[in-house]
């Protein structure tokens, strides 16, 4: 019998990560020792006293049992209670948070919940990958906001065409931005709130780097735009700011209606966080601050030393606000794939072309600064060293 995948999977480019770590394993075995700057994987470790919180609530039999769907009340109570100190924005536990795999799988999951077969989402390009694949594979149809540096990669709301918006049912915004590392300001927020309210719009806000931020920065949530609340949820991961990627937990605010859809989808496609670890991630949401500015204090460092080395190789890049990313235009006479391919495969450094976000990340590469100050600089020298 042959297996035959179903068509939608024929909708797909291969995801970028997995084909990055193909080409990286096939240079390992030619005995390169490959520095990797292309997954944003925090390399710093977890907080201390969230691993002594998982390691006591993994011995508790009652953890060992189902989770609740949603989360436990104390999680999403602690989820709240973080919305309120950091943006003071109050949330109700019980009907607008709810508990997530991660934020990855609540984003992927959402247009299943909202999406109809035919129903356009608008989606940035530059973009994390998943609101593509989460559209399609809900028969949803794509309109790609185009980010460039003419419009400090936001999306331009004005120039999405009347009977376009008519149809969109969801739109998704990033910032801080992966993979540019933009930031927004509460003008465009309050933009985005108007435009979504105005055409009966879902907008969803992906905030997973809301704390990975530098030089004073503090990214506003969507929440705290008037009339967000009609319209906006926001999708929050503990994987960057608490470095908890491997943990899988996060969670979704806002309005309540959606919240609600989406938690539907998931008493029907899992059986929640392990509440241990959710036990863990209540310790990271009300305490560790002091670990957190301690992070952002050595990203920023490398920021800074890696800016500089790669505009001292005549490559144009900002130097960001936000996020453990530097998106730096490739040189001339290179294409984002291009200068990929020749940098892994002559040097060991991985580091992530452009246009596997999309189109319109043609012509740049994303460097994520998860490896230590030694390993940046090593990184350089072997790029320097190609002489484009």
């Amino acid at each position: 019998m042959q297996i035959t995948p179903a068509a939608r999977l024929g909708l797909l480019p291969p995801y970028l990560f997995a084909e990055l770590d193909r080409l990286k394993k096939e240079v390992q075995q030619r005995g390169i020792d490959v520095i990797s700057l292309g997954i944003g994987d925090p390399d710093l470790p977890t907080p201390a006293h969230i691993i002594a919180r998982l390691q006591a609530a993994a011995s508790d039999p009652v953890n060992h049992r189902y989770p609740d769907y949603e989360g436990l009340e104390r999680f999403r109570a602690a989820a709240a209670g973080w919305y309120r100190r950091r943006f003071a924005v109050r949330l109700d536990p019980a009907r607008e948070v709810c508990a997530l795999l991660g934020s990855k799988e609540g984003i992927a999951n959402f247009p299943t919940a909202v999406v109809d077969p035919g129903d356009i989402v608008l989606i940035p390009d530059p973009g994390y990958p998943v609101y593509y694949s989460g559209c399609v594979f809900n028969g949803g149809e794509p309109y790609f906001m185009r980010l460039g540096k003419h419009n400090a990669f936001l999306p331009d709301l004005g120039a999405i065409p009347a009977e376009v918006a008519h149809r969109a049912k969801l739109m998704w915004i990033n910032y801080p931005n992966n993979p540019t590392a933009a930031t927004a300001e509460r003008a465009f927020l309050k933009d985005a709130v108007d435009f979504c309210l105005k055409h009966d719009i879902i907008l969803a806000h992906d905030f997973a780097y809301s704390e990975i931020a530098f030089d004073g920065y503090r990214a506003p949530s969507v929440l705290e735009i008037d009339g967000a609340r009609e319209c906006a949820v926001e999708f929050h991961s503990l994987s960057k700011t608490y470095s908890m990627t491997g943990w899988r937990v996060g969670f979704v605010v806002g309005n309540a209606a959606a919240v609600a859809a989406l938690g539907k989808v998931k008493t029907n496609i899992d059986s929640g966080v392990f509440q241990a670890v959710q036990e863990a991630a209540i310790a990271a949401l009300e305490g560790g601050e002091d670990k957190l500015h301690e992070y952002c204090a050595i990203y920023q460092q490398r920021r800074d030393l890696m800016v500089d080395a790669l505009r001292s190789l005549g490559l144009e890049c900002a130097r960001p606000r936000a996020t453990f990313y530097i998106w730096a235009e490739v040189p001339r006479g290179h294409t984002s794939g291009s200068f990929t391919e020749r940098v892994l495969k002559e040097t060991g450094v991985v580091v992530t072309p452009g246009s596997g976000f999309g189109k319109g990340g043609e012509g740049f590469v994303r460097f994520a600064l998860t490896v230590a100050n030694e390993r940046l600089k090593e990184a350089v020298e072997r790029i320097k060293a190609l002489r484009f």
